[in-house]
């Protein structure tokens, strides 16, 4: 396609979702499930064929030499399969949001005020690697009553077409339109320019991947942008605090999984409790191969620890997002330090606390300027399906419409309804 052609395709695309979202805002919960349901079923009865083009996306990235964890991203195994069956039919089941009304309340003129939610409209979905965020994205839209477009990465053309067709035929199977959800059929860039660009046409975009993906979306964007940058997650270590529990949740929120945004890439220890804590999570961060960058106090204590890879911190590391077998360390005097130096340095996306003093807890929820604040758990849990929202589409280190994991209320908003008897204004 040359630049005039993908402008009049990605416009084409935003037509057609438009007077998709209609139909949609106004489907019922039952055919909202049955297109869920329905699309759980064709997950199932076609793993064959998914795989098959999913090997052509594999290959593909294999021979351009991308990274084995860029392609482990990119395989569709039978147990990501079902687990996207399995969320389809989980979010068949949810309460729908959709016409609920609110705060409905008797004004002195007689008039009755609340509000209604209802469906944002058309969002733009843009993200990389895995072809496993076409089945969410669209099982969300769907029963967020919303219509979507979503444009993968190109990595993954193969993989996200066939997962796409088959979201359309469970669409169509329960009698709704097939525009609903669209994929994004070529692989240019300038589609992208192009569908960031059409508030005539798209009411959000969510971009989800890498930072100058995000980066660029939220700099030539025309339309509201739901994003988080980067994923500098704290864990702070109070005083006091249960040492073996502090260990256990700094080594999950750590070592679990490195990639994630919702992974500790801080460590802050109260001075009380760091000649206590830190050999302890140093020897485990050792034996994990952890690399640990630290302030000249916390240096001092985890230098003793046997193989330990200890190095100074440098500022930047305090703001860094690593992704990696990498964290920053530092020792505190005690809560107010550390709530000033998470508030200064963190991307407000999550921290977590691990301490026996309730009243520091309660500060730490209320000063803590971040999307998801946790008292004794691992930032680990920052995640749409662990919070109970079937699944998320992303999450969001924005203050206005939606914060934290966006799930099925994200996708929505409230508008004002009045209901009267004839009452007119004096």
């Amino acid at each position: 396609m040359n630049a005039l052609n993908i402008a009049e395709y990605v416009a084409s695309l935003g037509l057609q979702a438009r007077a998709a979202s209609a139909r949609m805002a106004a489907a019922s919960a039952a055919e909202k499930g049955q297109a869920l349901r329905g699309l759980a079923a064709l997950l199932r009865g076609n793993v064959e064929s998914l795989q098959r083009d999913n090997a052509k996306d594999i290959e593909r990235a294999t021979a351009a030499g991308l990274s084995a964890p860029m392609v482990d991203r990119l395989k569709l195994t039978p147990k990501i399969i079902e687990t996207l069956a399995v969320g389809c039919e989980q979010l068949a089941t949810m309460p729908d949001i959709i016409g609920e009304v609110v705060g409905m309340k008797q004004q002195p003129s007689g008039i009755r005020v609340g509000q209604m939610r209802v469906p944002l409209g058309v969002f733009g979905m843009i993200f990389e690697s895995r072809p496993n965020v076409t089945i969410e994205a669209a099982s969300l839209s769907i029963k967020s009553g919303n219509a979507c477009i979503l444009r993968g990465g190109s990595e993954a053309i193969e993989s996200n077409k066939a997962l796409a067709k088959l979201v359309q035929q469970a669409l169509v199977d329960a009698g709704l339109p097939a525009e609903a959800v669209q994929l994004v059929q070529t692989t240019d860039r300038e589609a992208v320019g192009k569908l960031i660009a059409m508030p005539e046409s798209v009411d959000v975009v969510i971009p989800r991947g890498g930072k100058s993906l995000i980066e660029r979306i939220s700099r030539e964007a025309k339309v509201p942008v739901i994003k988080h940058l980067d994923g500098n997650c704290h864990t702070y270590v109070d005083d006091p605090c249960d040492v073996a529990m502090a260990v256990r949740i700094t080594d999950n929120a750590k070592t679990q999984k490195y990639s994630p945004c919702n992974a500790s890439e801080g460590l802050l220890v109260a001075r009380g409790v760091a000649k206590a804590f830190l050999p302890e999570i140093g020897a485990i961060f050792a034996g994990k191969g952890v690399e640990m960058r630290c302030d000249p106090e916390a240096k001092a204590i985890l230098a003793q620890v046997r193989g330990a890879n200890v190095q100074d911190a440098t500022e930047q590391d305090w703001s860094e997002e690593y992704l990696a077998p990498i964290i920053s360390v530092k020792v505190v005097a005690g809560i107010d330090e550390a709530i000033a130096h998470i508030n200064r340095y963190s991307s407000h996306h999550t921290d977590a606390i691990v301490t026996r003093d309730h009243m520091h807890a309660q500060r730490f929820l209320r000063e803590v300027d971040s999307a998801s604040v946790m008292v004794n758990a691992s930032t680990r849990f920052a995640d749409g399906f662990e919070y109970g929202l079937g699944a998320e589409i992303g999450i969001s280190t924005d203050k206005f419409h939606a914060r934290g994991p966006v799930g099925i209320e994200g996708l929505t908003s409230l508008k004002w309804i009045v209901l009267g008897d004839g009452e007119i204004r004096e």
